[in-house]
């Protein structure tokens, strides 16, 4: 009965919720702990140490990170953790080419507290599809510890779960269709599918227990 109703929540958005946690069956581990096999990309500023992913600030933290393979509708799994004033974001059906936030949608990753985010735009924060969809704030656990956080895409509906706590849920689609928050375009709303990915911006980051369950 608990897998049925999480499968209605995750797929249908049939009702709103503060806590909702993901089930392991079924998921596939994008990064083995060891190396960056099945990753295409950056791998100077990215790199796989002691069972994380960590933005490497000799590689000057830039450029993207993505998964050598496509996906369409899922349920995905990782946990961050942020340094002071780090920004990096995750890309969904990404192309290879071009900014994913455009191309593709980035999940904003922010330390939001940082005092020179004071003044973003509410669709800037942690957590927001960026450009179309703000999400809630006051969920992120103090810098330096590990958050955990769950993305469910069913194209065009997204869930974002932060620490257990609902942060985002909607559908792109229908934010965007009187134009987007910040009134560019943004063509991968469209995509259905792409690359998973992280979104350097030249900040220290370290990611860890990625896994994903891909949904019909």
């Amino acid at each position: 009965m608990f897998r049925v109703f999480n499968l209605i929540l995750f797929l249908g958005f049939l009702m709103t919720g503060s806590s909702l946690v993901a089930q392991e069956t079924g998921f596939t581990k994008l990064f083995n702990g060891k190396n960056l096999d099945g990753w295409i990309g950056n791998k100077d500023s990215y790199r796989a140490e002691n069972g994380m992913i960590v933005i490497n600030p000799d590689g000057d933290g830039g450029g993207n990170l993505y998964t050598e393979k496509e996906y369409g509708n899922f349920i995905l799994n990782f946990e961050f953790k942020l340094t002071p004033g780090a920004n990096n974001g995750l890309g969904i059906h990404a192309p290879l080419e071009g900014d994913a936030a455009y191309v593709g949608k980035e999940i904003q990753i922010l330390d939001n507290r940082a005092k020179k985010y004071a003044e973003l735009q509410d669709y800037q924060y942690h957590g927001s599809v960026y450009g179309v969809i703000p999400a809630r704030r006051g969920f992120l656990k103090p810098v330096g510890e590990w958050n955990k956080q769950t993305v469910i895409v069913n194209h065009p509906k997204i869930q974002v779960i932060l620490n257990g706590t609902t942060i985002l849920q909607g559908d792109y689609l229908e934010a965007s269709k009187e134009g987007t928050l910040d009134k560019k375009e943004h063509p991968g709303l469209e995509r259905s599918s792409g690359h998973i990915g992280f979104l350097g911006h030249g900040d220290v980051l370290y990611f860890r227990n990625i896994q994903i369950k891909e949904l019909k």
